[in-house]
């Protein structure tokens, strides 16, 4: 099992170090920042100091070791658009992230799950293809439009949720709905899939010639082995969903850390950018080693592979 920790801790550390190094080799190739910095109208004289003032006029190999070994100790530096520290701002957004990420993800499981059950419970028949046609389309199904229908319909039309905004739960409901289609679809197959393996196996052939009934079999056998690989990799899921949650928030202006990024890219704001892309491939890889181990916990084939 150590070794199995040790693995995957360095697959992590080259995972957040290589994150590092596009985040910010990425904001440098976007252009010359002190002349974003100074604006169209700077002379050269201005974009000299602004050059020395943030730094910019040393070797990149020394700026971005500086801002790794900064970044080491949670120090993003300071956002040039807010005037404030940038793991500040990243702090006060992240609740809005994590609490709109949440909601995604248990409107996701309480809809794909049950319908990765039917469909496995009927395979092969017509509901079984209904719900994997629902399934492509929920994919297929761009979240910004889905999230403009909401908006009119249940917020302009009906008048029953807020459009946008920050405030009660009532405000996550629509994003929620959205986000939540992104992982239904890989949800409900998982579960189907599972659920077909586990209906074939022998116990549950033995568990029928016992007499139980089907109610029991379907939730208390099958089901309990069919959602171990569903539960794993809803850790993976909710990595996708705080990464894709930037859309989202600008969509319905909430004001998390995905509308933090897209203010900060469109104000050039690069000590903001590269410390949200960070973050939030911080957050994922940690979601991911966790649902690494709980698969090595519950199958311990994998800590021997």
């Amino acid at each position: 099992m150590i070794r199995f920790l040790l693995r995957r801790l360095v697959v992590a550390l080259l995972v957040a170090l290589t994150v590092m190094v596009l985040a910010f080799a990425l904001t440098r190739l976007s252009g010359d920042l002190a002349i974003s910095i100074a604006g169209a109208g700077a002379t050269e004289a201005d974009v000299a100091v602004i050059r020395r003032a943030y730094g910019l006029d040393r070797p990149l190999p020394v700026q971005f070791l500086d801002w790794v070994g900064r970044a080491a100790v949670g120090d993003f530096g300071e956002s040039f658009f807010f005037k404030a520290r940038t793991a500040d701002l990243i702090r006060e957004r992240m609740p809005v992230t994590l609490a709109l990420g949440i909601t995604g993800l248990v409107l996701a499981l309480l809809v794909s799950i049950p319908l990765g059950i039917l469909a496995a419970v009927r395979e092969n028949t017509w509901v079984d293809r209904l719900v994997q046609v629902v399934a492509m389309i929920g994919q297929a199904m761009p979240s910004f439009w889905l999230g403009l229908i909401l908006m009119i319909t249940f917020g302009l039309q009906l008048g029953w949720l807020p459009i946008s905004g920050t405030g009660g739960p009532e405000h996550f409901v629509m994003p929620g709905i959205v986000l939540a289609f992104s992982a239904i679809p890989a949800l409900t197959r998982l579960t189907r899939s599972g659920m077909i393996q586990a209906l074939g196996s022998d116990y549950i052939r033995t568990a029928r010639a016992k007499g139980l009934s089907r109610l029991s079999i379907l939730g208390k056998h099958a089901l309990r082995n069919a959602a171990i690989p569903v539960v794993s990799i809803a850790a993976v899921q909710l990595g996708f969903m705080l990464g894709g949650s930037i859309v989202i928030e600008t969509v319905f202006a909430l004001h998390g850390v995905g509308f933090l990024a897209w203010e900060s890219i469109s104000k050039n704001d690069f000590p903001v950018v590269q410390a949200v892309v960070l973050v939030l491939a911080l957050i994922y890889i940690a979601l991911t080693m966790a649902a690494d181990l709980l698969n090595a916990l519950l199958d311990p084939r994998l800590r021997a592979a």
